[in-house]
């Protein structure tokens, strides 16, 4: 962009949305202007101090040659920009993911993401979003919903998430035709479907995430042989409350952990943790969750929510909404124009 004769050039724009004809127009270099003393005179014209696109104002700034009284006062120079600017870029908001357009591509990806989808491959889908997103830690800043976790894939703790990755990077690549989007958020909005596809509740979730270039920091997911006090220290370096730890560890639900219909998303979990059916002698119901899992029901804090969540799997359902909501969002980098 040249300052001089404020020359605005395809080049340097780079913007879809402005019109042929604004990229081809010039201030000129002289104004003529009639001031208050009544005669006509000749002033150079400002020479603007411009910020990039994503900033809300520019700066005029007056030439410094000019210093009698005919020079054109500052404010004058910035209401004409700001009028040009206003002219030449009418749809800045249009940068902007608008509703509708956001709208669309969330549908984009859920088209894409349930072609490959299944009941059976839920439970895998589900865990990939909280191994992604449960690194976060908020007094770091660090980890959270990036999808580094294709850089961490041979981690002992992401055992067996390969194949769930594998899906959905098949699914991106359909989606990036069409629109590019962030692995992030493949992952997000595929857990959100794999909820809904097994009868849970239905969650919105925003688009914008960046991905990471880089794994997060090892040692940051919660430990499955954490007991009660320890997993409700680690969620709350996360900024999870233990209402929340409950609510999330419902998702446990789906899969092959031996809480009901290994298909179904309800709220068996938390009917199974009231019954103890570990402490039967009766053959495999002793492998029935993780060692998490059993911890939750021996502490008096979770076991309030445990009870309240097996007795009114409506309110399981929003609140677990919720609080993935929030996992989803954790640690994110967004995009500016999302």
């Amino acid at each position: 962009m040249s300052i001089t004769g404020f020359d605005l050039s395809l080049r340097n724009l780079c913007s879809p949305n402005i019109p042929q004809f604004a990229l081809r127009f010039k201030f000129p270099a002289q104004v003529r202007r009639k001031t208050d003393y009544g005669c006509n005179c000749t002033c150079t014209a400002v020479r603007p101090a411009l910020c990039s696109t994503s900033s809300s104002s520019s700066t005029a700034v007056s030439d410094s040659r000019d210093a009698d009284e005919n020079h054109v006062p500052t404010s004058y120079g910035r209401r004409m920009m700001i009028s040009v600017f206003g002219f030449l870029f009418p749809l800045h908001g249009s940068m902007q993911s608008s509703g509708a357009n956001a709208a669309d591509d969330l549908l984009l990806l859920q088209g894409e993401i349930r072609k490959v989808l299944s009941k059976g491959k839920a439970a895998g889908v589900l865990r990939l979003v909280f191994h992604d997103a449960g690194t976060y830690e908020m007094d770091e800043d660090s980890g959270g919903m990036n999808g580094s976790i294709s850089f961490e894939l041979d981690r002992p703790e992401n055992k067996g998430l390969k194949k769930s990755l594998k899906i959905l990077v098949e699914a991106k690549k359909i989606v990036d035709e069409t629109q590019p989007v962030s692995l992030a958020d493949m992952i997000a909005v595929a857990g959100a479907e794999a909820v809904s596809l097994c009868g849970g509740p239905k969650i919105p979730v925003q688009l914008g995430r960046l991905d990471s270039m880089v794994p997060d920091p090892e040692g940051k997911l919660p430990e499955e042989t954490l007991d009660a006090f320890g997993l409700k220290h680690s969620f709350q370096r996360k900024g999870f409350s233990t209402q929340e730890l409950v609510a999330l560890s419902g998702a446990h639900t789906l899969g092959s952990k031996g809480f009901g219909n290994p298909v179904i998303f309800d709220n068996a979990y938390y009917k199974v943790l009231l019954e103890k059916p570990w402490l039967s002698s009766a053959g495999m119901t002793s492998m029935i969750g993780l060692p998490s899992d059993r911890a939750l029901i021996e502490d008096d804090e979770c076991l309030r929510w445990i009870s309240k969540y097996g007795d009114d799997q409506d309110l399981f359902f929003e609140d677990f909404k919720n609080a993935y909501i929030k996992l989803v969002n954790s640690g994110a980098k967004w995009r500016r124009n999302s």
